[in-house]
């Protein structure tokens, strides 16, 4: 088996196990859902973080924006590599990462715009004493989360270095994932998100990586090949990650 068959029997596998998970233990509203979602509410039903600077700006704004500064930087290299020589090897590599982590973003928007599912703060009525839930498909696009894809997108990187640099295709693996998680998390603390919102973002952006990795196997091993030999000296090109 060579190992873009074995690579894709096992991520075919991994995403039809997790997909498999998500529906059966965290159904949009279900009852991991709001048990994980309740700590952050008022007794009322509401929820008194949802405008705290921390979430609703440093979160929501500031590190977003970070994230998009540094999705700037891959592309303002990606077009300086057709005007500088040095540039010109990484050409694919970074085209291939900026290009393919908007895709993901893009893809999560698109789903969202068309959702039915409404936000957590869209879904409670006050009672007399205590709250309801009222689980409407109303004033939706709110599923899966947006905000969370633009962490999640990092995790392009793991395909980007699988074959050429393991240590940094883990590094954009882990990092990409906490990030998502971490403004997933604290989007639902606002009551933005259900915590399956950012998980079904994270099965959605390594679906649409898996699926454009299957694309340009070829070419990223292919590319992969120089830098292999390079960094071990002429030796056999590095192990690929699974």
């Amino acid at each position: 088996m060579t190992d873009q068959q074995r690579f894709t029997f096992i991520q075919a596998s991994l995403l039809l196990c997790c997909s498999a998970v998500l529906w059966v233990f965290f159904p949009v509203g279900g009852a991991l859902d709001l048990s994980l979602i309740e700590p952050w509410m008022s007794e009322a039903g509401e929820f008194p973080l949802r405008y705290d600077w921390a979430l609703a700006v440093l979160n929501h704004s500031w590190v977003k924006n970070v994230l998009i500064a540094a999705y700037v930087v891959i592309l303002l290299q990606w077009l300086a590599s057709f005007k500088f020589a040095p540039l010109k090897p990484r050409r694919f590599e970074l085209g291939y990462f900026f290009w393919v982590a908007m895709l993901c973003t893009a893809v999560v928007g698109i789903l969202k715009s068309q959702s039915a599912h409404a936000c957590p703060w869209s879904m409670t009525a006050a009672l007399p004493h205590g709250f309801l839930w009222v689980l409407k498909n109303e004033n939706g696009h709110c599923f899966p989360g947006g905000h969370a894809s633009t962490g999640f997108a990092f995790m392009t990187g793991y395909f980007v270095y699988r074959l050429s640099n393991p240590k940094r295709a883990y590094f954009f693996l882990f990092s990409g994932f906490i990030l998502g998680f971490a403004m997933g998390w604290a989007q639902m603390m606002r009551g933005a998100h259900f915590l399956s919102h950012n998980l079904w973002t994270a099965w959605v952006v390594w679906l649409v990586n898996v699926l454009i990795y299957g694309i340009f196997y070829k070419r990223i091993a292919l590319q992969a090949q120089p830098v292999s030999r390079l960094s071990s000296g002429g030796a056999e090109p590095h192990t690929p990650l699974p």
